[in-house]
């Protein structure tokens, strides 16, 4: 009987390190996102862009990381489009100061600013390229690129963010980040195409966060009749992650999960690749078109990195948690 207590004791000692929070899981969508966008680019732009591909793929998932660091970096993500009623929510002023005149600030922190953040980024792009400052306008292209990507994501629209009101708790990260690890580089066609100019960034952000919106009641209801008909015992695995056993969704509820959401993840990150060029294309144009062939380039050194990095994996977030 030794042996076999002393397996029981090792089996429940990985069980309890499996439920620890794996902090990373949502980063492979971003940084897939921000890469594949880089090639819809211009070679115009191409030329700044290209050569640093692996920083713009690396400061993806920064906004992320920040959001362990400072209580503000939360709010800038999502947008609880459901408090302020229903789609197209004209009930809320655009613009930001009228927004915030309507709504006061805290209760705008409160239910997100993830719209009036990204029409923010925009104008902070198009001004770096202006200054023609190379460093500036990687970082900001790469993080702009995060919170684009987090707009289309429809659980980052809705109030019941994490299934939290249904007991789906865990649906947040099955959507956006489970299906895109398992089948995103097998099946997804993601290639989106030469970047398109953006006639009225506003508006298309808008259009962003509401067609997510809209697509946020069908992300739990499905999830929900799935949970119903899928054995019990068969909807959790565990496996091994950078050497610690951990417990996610299987890959066979994972699948059953996207068949019956149809294309839709592929669609929603096929058009954030789409959008992120565009929006990265469109703040070029609007500076004007500098040559980015010549600019001086500052990027941080490993050590700041790791240094990030450590702080974020043994901090707490800030605001509200997705991943579990």
């Amino acid at each position: 009987m030794y042996p076999l207590f002393r397996a029981i004791l090792l089996l429940m000692a990985c069980l309890l390190i499996s439920t620890h929070p794996a902090k990373a899981w949502g980063f492979f969508a971003h940084e897939r996102i921000n890469r594949l966008a880089v090639f819809s680019l211009p070679p115009e732009m191409m030329v700044l862009f290209k050569p640093h591909i692996e920083y713009i793929v690396q400061q993806s998932t920064a906004p992320d990381k920040r959001r362990y660091l400072l209580a503000a970096e939360g709010a800038r993500h999502y947008l609880d489009a459901d408090h302020y009623g229903l789609p197209p929510f004209s009930a809320v002023p655009r613009s930001w100061p009228e927004a915030q005149a309507k709504f006061t600030a805290d209760t705008l922190q409160r239910y997100g600013v993830l719209p009036w953040h990204l029409e923010r980024m925009m104008a902070q792009l198009t001004s770096a390229f202006q200054a023609r400052n190379g460093t500036r306008i990687l970082k900001l292209a790469a993080e702009l690129g995060h919170y684009m990507g987090d707009a289309h994501v429809p659980l980052h629209a809705c109030s019941n963010h994490n299934g939290q009101f249904t007991g789906q708790h865990g649906i947040h990260g099955l959507w956006e980040s489970r299906i895109p690890e398992l089948l995103a580089d097998q099946s997804f066609d993601l290639w989106a195409g030469p970047a398109g100019y953006i006639k009225n960034p506003r508006e298309l952000i808008w259009q962003v966060i509401t067609a997510s919106a809209l697509a946020a009641d069908t992300v739990l209801r499905l999830e929900q009749k799935l949970s119903k008909r899928f054995p019990a015992d068969q909807r959790y695995a565990y496996e091994l992650r950078k050497g610690i056993l951990v417990r996610n969704y299987s890959t066979a509820y994972t699948k059953a999960y996207h068949r019956l959401l149809g294309d839709m993840v592929e669609r929603r990150m096929r058009a954030a690749v789409a959008t992120v060029a565009a929006c990265w294309y469109t703040a070029w144009v609007d500076a004007g078109q500098p040559p980015l062939h010549a600019l001086t380039i500052s990027l941080p050194d490993k050590a700041a990195i790791r240094q990030l990095d450590s702080l974020w994996r043994h901090g707490k977030i800030f605001n509200r948690e997705h991943q579990d």
